[in-house]
């Protein structure tokens, strides 16, 4: 007997503090699932404006003078940076090849080694000195970590940690944690695209979306609806 009346105390203390938390967190929810579904309504590339840009035929990369960017060598990009003390130039063409020289004489440099990522992963990435194996991986069949066109080496580390090497680059392209991989499995989850995890827009998710929020009003409504009510009787 006692039992029992402790356990209906209980439930009732329960349900009181459920309906103060529903007037606390009520509000917000509404907001959280309105904006929500607001900022899926629209596929991300049109709210970025990028249907409104017309399209334009590509051209080469051409600086005059430069043996590295003439009209011939078809470069869509060159970036230059800093690698084992000398300038080095990245340079991608119009159809996504990738390759790197010495800035300063244009002689081709060599795509990197398992040695040559295992070392870079050492020397620039805390842990980096514990790599379990490492894995080159074409251009055309990267992890689903990756998701990049990138000819890349995976430095896999001990605490699970895959650190990826561009080839052709010879720079440290990302770097996927554990927690990198859970929180891109949620993010997937979110946005219920567990195949790409790129879509925010897609008719599943404005529906869920959509019921959620009506959900969410209607409740409130009759929390609010049902204090009245209460009110009423006394």
């Amino acid at each position: 007997m006692g039992r029992g009346m402790a356990s209906t105390s209980l439930m009732r203390s329960l349900a009181k503090w459920h309906v103060w938390l529903g007037w606390l967190v009520g509000v917000p929810i509404v907001m959280w699932l309105a904006t929500g579904l607001l900022m899926v309504s629209r596929p991300i590339e049109e709210v970025r404006g990028e249907h409104l840009k017309r399209e334009t035929p590509a051209q080469p990369l051409a600086i005059p003078g430069s043996t590295l960017a003439a009209p011939e060598a078809s470069l869509k990009e060159m970036r230059v940076t800093m690698q084992d003390g000398r300038a080095v130039a990245i340079l991608t063409t119009l159809d996504g090849a990738v390759s790197r020289v010495d800035f300063a004489t244009g002689a081709a440099l060599d795509p990197l080694d398992a040695s040559d990522a295992r070392a870079l992963v050492a020397k620039r990435i805390i842990g980096g000195a514990a790599a379990e194996r490492v894995t080159l991986f074409p251009a055309d069949s990267t992890p689903f970590d990756f998701r990049r066109p990138l000819a890349v080496w995976q430095v896999a580390l001990a605490d699970g940690t895959n650190v990826y090497v561009g080839r052709d680059t010879g720079e440290i392209e990302a770097v996927r944690t554990r927690w990198w991989r859970a929180f891109d499995f949620a993010w997937g989850l979110h946005i219920m695209d567990l195949s790409e995890r790129e879509d925010t827009s897609h008719p599943v998710l404005i529906i869920f979306a959509a019921l959620g929020l009506t959900g969410a009003v209607i409740g409130c409504v009759l929390m609010f609806h049902r204090r009245r009510t209460r009110a009423d009787l006394r």
